[in-house]
């Protein structure tokens, strides 16, 4: 549940970008990755997590950025950054040897779990899918915003496939695994 709570702000996003606007929908994303990470700062026993730290910045930076210039930006490519700041986020926490998934993974394990290697390779692998899925994500916005000729339900279906993908794959591999060791 921690983990899906931490795309809230690009759910927020996607919703206040379709019904209103762009940068409507910048503003409800960094509002709620504010939130996420205030709560994170102030509860006790809660440390913040690479994704929501990420998360707000990506938000807050490019909502200044829309209300400060205010670029002629199109739909797809607000997306197009809003995915590819996901993307490097994830990324990111993958190069410096704390894939993203590792902290929501530990709110859900026993202590004496997170300092093994099954443990860490299970998330690089889980980060890596979700990095699969934005870099799809990613591509599919690419093709919609340079090839006009592909059909724009072409790139949702992408998307949503690659979504699919990665949150049934982050729920499956973990259990593969647990299995896989057992004798």
């Amino acid at each position: 549940m921690g983990m899906l709570l931490a795309f809230a702000p690009f759910i927020a996003f996607a919703v206040i970008d379709r019904l209103v606007g762009s940068m409507e929908g910048l503003f409800a994303g960094a509002l709620v990755a504010t939130v996420l990470l205030l709560r994170d700062v102030v509860s006790q026993g809660r440390v913040v997590k690479i994704l929501d730290l990420g998360t707000f910045i990506l938000f807050c930076g490019l909502a200044l950025y829309a209300y400060l210039l205010q670029p002629n930006w199109s739909i797809i490519a607000v997306r197009l950054f809003v995915d590819s700041g996901l993307l490097a986020i994830v990324l990111l926490s993958l190069a410096i040897g704390k894939p993203f998934t590792l902290q929501y993974a530990r709110e859900q394990v026993s202590a004496e779990l997170w300092d093994t290697t099954e443990f860490y390779r299970t998330n690089v692998v889980i980060s890596l899918a979700w990095a699969l899925a934005f870099g799809v994500m990613v591509a599919a916005e690419l093709a919609l915003l340079y090839l006009p000729d592909i059909p724009h339900r072409a790139g949702v279906i992408a998307i949503i496939l690659a979504l699919v993908g990665a949150v049934k794959f982050t729920s499956w591999y973990p259990e593969t695994r647990r299995n896989a060791a057992r004798p």
